[in-house]
């Protein structure tokens, strides 16, 4: 977004921190500060509550720690942070707009069906994508028409609207408009439930691309040297896609593709793991592909993590002895 505005990067604690922010109000420069924890510098307060006031000269300005420094409207903030959960107070909400980029199960699924459709059937993406844009376009015609008679309507008195021809003439054609785009919208929608079904066939694939990639995203918390970048991990689902054998039964170009996107993807994140930890990588890749299946239950798997909950004395009693403890 702001590639050629000369952003400046700071981050909290750098001795040159006001100084530089300083700068950027007056100059109208976009900030943004990295890597920010739960804390915030209270130096900023002035900015987040937006204290700017009109100065002697009819010019906007802002007080920074003890300096008035000109506003420049140009100027813009952004924080951001790589804790994965942060908490912050609701002193700070009620300052910033907080939005969350984190990546749910469902959008990367989405993304990955897209890159796995885009090379097994590009024609159908292409179709997908130009239908959408096209009844996007048709239903803002068709705003854009209501809005127009409406306009007229209001602007016109009672006499004037049967004896007004471009009023009469305007309700003519959006009528013969209105048609046609509701009869494209009618078609686009039935050839986009087509393509929809098409996309689908391939779901199972992202799906599994998807629950291995939350299981290396897991990683990280055994040891913040296991961190691995979306982007990374797609790069190697498409390798994937490339690399798996063709066949002309779909139920059996699915295996191959579930098959090869596990192992490429597996081999390439093991080789940058301990040796202790390679085997808890595994485990949990395989247990989140039949925890997804339903294979193992939430039962089942609360029960692995969590053991049984406290029981009474007289069934204590009845257990046996643990064999393994």
């Amino acid at each position: 977004m702001h590639k050629q505005d000369d952003m400046v990067l700071l981050k909290f604690g750098k001795n040159t921190f006001l100084r530089e922010i300083s700068a950027s109000v007056n100059n109208g420069y976009p900030v943004l500060v990295e890597d920010v924890l739960e804390h915030v510098d209270p130096g900023l307060d002035p900015i987040l509550m937006h204290s700017e006031f009109m100065g002697d000269g009819g010019m906007k300005q802002i007080k920074l720690g003890e300096a008035v420094q000109d506003y420049d409207d140009n100027f813009k903030l952004y924080m951001t942070t790589k804790m994965p959960n942060p908490h912050y107070p609701p002193e700070v909400c009620i300052k910033v707009t907080l939005i969350n980029f984190t990546v749910t199960f469902e959008g990367l699924e989405e993304q990955l069906l897209g890159d796995v459709v885009v090379k097994e059937k590009p024609e159908v993406e292409a179709q997908r994508d130009k239908i959408v844009v096209q009844m996007a376009e048709d239903k803002k015609t068709l705003k854009g028409i209501e809005n127009l008679i409406l306009k007229m309507l209001s602007e016109s008195t009672e006499e004037q609207i049967l004896d007004e021809d471009t009023l009469i003439n305007t309700l003519e054609d959006s009528n013969v408009t209105s048609t046609e785009i509701n009869g494209r919208i009618a078609e686009a929608t039935i050839v986009e439930v087509s393509i929809n079904e098409t996309r689908l066939s391939y779901k199972t694939v992202a799906v599994r691309g998807s629950l291995i990639y939350f299981v290396i995203a897991d990683m990280g918390r055994i040891n913040d040297m296991y961190q691995n970048s979306l982007q990374f991990v797609k790069v190697l689902f498409n390798k994937a896609i490339d690399a798996s054998d063709k066949a002309d039964d779909h139920e059996t170009r699915l295996a191959n593709l579930m098959d090869k996107i596990t192992k490429i993807i597996y081999s390439n994140i093991s080789r940058g793991l301990f040796e202790k930890d390679k085997s808890i990588f595994s485990f949990l890749i395989a247990t989140s592909i039949d925890r997804n299946s339903g294979k193992i239950i939430a039962n089942s798997w609360n029960l692995l993590l969590r053991g049984t909950a406290t029981i009474a004395d007289d069934l204590k009693k009845k257990q046996p002895p643990n064999p393994f403890p």
